[in-house]
């Protein structure tokens, strides 16, 4: 793609997203979602072949009904309350459908049908953006409605999300699928603490986009789309490889690794607010997302592809270029866990 028209797609795309994040005007709310929307299309679109095409009409069309869906809620706000402020919704028909679409955006379940299709259709690159640039926005509007939203249809979500989230990652050998999967069970502990602790789901969305960001740059540099395929990486990068499997043991929430940190300060948060059963089911439902990302790890360290004698050791001979900030991801993605103290301040 040209530079030049790369860079304005990307310029938009991050227009869009911050024309939503600081507008408490629901217009401008839903006119940055479509221009996020509008200019995804093509980033999925990437390398032209049909079923990047596919990709791209799946995202649009259930991308276009969460928005229709959530102007219509906005309209039915306004008859109610003669305002387009987003701080309080004044109908619980329009709150119900404001929490669907924006579920629709995220790739909750039970609308999470899209996630695992478009991230399979598309680039690396672009299945990095997806899972993770594209959801700062939809958690936005998450962020500032908390009080308007139903608890039990947000809890039934959340709970959905990760016990699929866990359950649709195990029969995968697609690196994307995988992801997507994840990206879908991570969604589904954000919004379960969105109630209660808005400030914890922050925490947890940063940690999230950190390990999410880092395990795709891992893909990319290693060129792996497949689990076969990461049979190959102790050949080659064996260092990556080293660091690939400690940022899917901290995906999947193992101490002392940062993505234990959330998870932690979410079971706490939960029982505090008289919570037993639902982070006891969260955290139950947690080990399949745990069995998937060993699944991973023992793909790629514990097996070696049969090979002759000269490519056994090719990381000897050839030098990769990192891509840029990965040694920052991966040092961010496994230990934050000695901030939490100052965090729990914050907090």
């Amino acid at each position: 793609m040209n530079p030049m028209t790369l860079g304005t797609i990307m310029l938009t795309l991050f227009s869009g997203t911050m024309i939503t994040m600081l507008s408490s005007h629901w217009l401008l709310i839903w006119m940055g979602l479509e221009i996020n929307m509008f200019t995804m299309i093509p980033i999925l679109m990437l390398k032209h072949n049909p079923r990047s095409t596919e990709a791209a009409t799946k995202y649009f069309l259930t991308q276009t009904t969460a928005s229709m869906l959530l102007m219509m809620a906005v309209m039915i706000n306004l008859m109610y309350s003669g305002q387009w402020t987003i701080m309080k919704i004044f109908s619980q028909p329009a709150s119900y459908m404001i929490t669907i679409s924006i579920a629709m955006k995220l790739g909750l379940a039970p609308f999470h049908f899209w996630v695992p299709e478009v991230s399979q259709g598309t680039t690396l690159l672009s299945g990095m953006i997806l899972l993770t640039w594209q959801k700062l926005a939809p958690i936005s509007i998450l962020y500032q409605i908390t009080t308007s939203i139903n608890p039990t249809l947000i809890l039934t979500m959340a709970i959905l999300s990760i016990m699929i989230g866990g359950w649709g990652g195990l029969n995968q050998t697609q690196l994307r699928k995988i992801m997507a999967y994840s990206s879908i069970a991570h969604m589904g502990w954000m919004t379960a603490i969105i109630m209660y602790n808005p400030t914890l789901m922050a925490l947890n969305l940063i940690i999230y986009l950190l390990m999410t960001a880092s395990m795709f740059s891992l893909f990319i540099q290693s060129s792996s789309t497949t689990t076969l395929a990461l049979t190959y990486t102790w050949n080659t990068t064996p260092l990556l490889t080293l660091m690939m499997t400690t940022v899917l043991l901290s995906m999947g929430g193992l101490p002392p690794l940062s993505g234990f940190l959330p998870k932690w300060m979410i079971i706490q948060e939960m029982t505090k607010n008289d919570l037993i059963i639902i982070p006891t089911t969260m955290t139950i439902l947690a080990l399949l997302n745990l069995y998937f990302y060993m699944r991973l790890i023992y793909s790629t360290s514990l097996t070696l592809f049969p090979s002759t004698n000269n490519t056994k050791a090719k990381w000897q001979f050839k030098l990769t270029p990192l891509l840029p900030l990965t040694p920052t991801l991966i040092a961010l993605s496994t230990m934050i866990i000695p901030l939490s103290p100052m965090l729990y301040i914050l907090e």
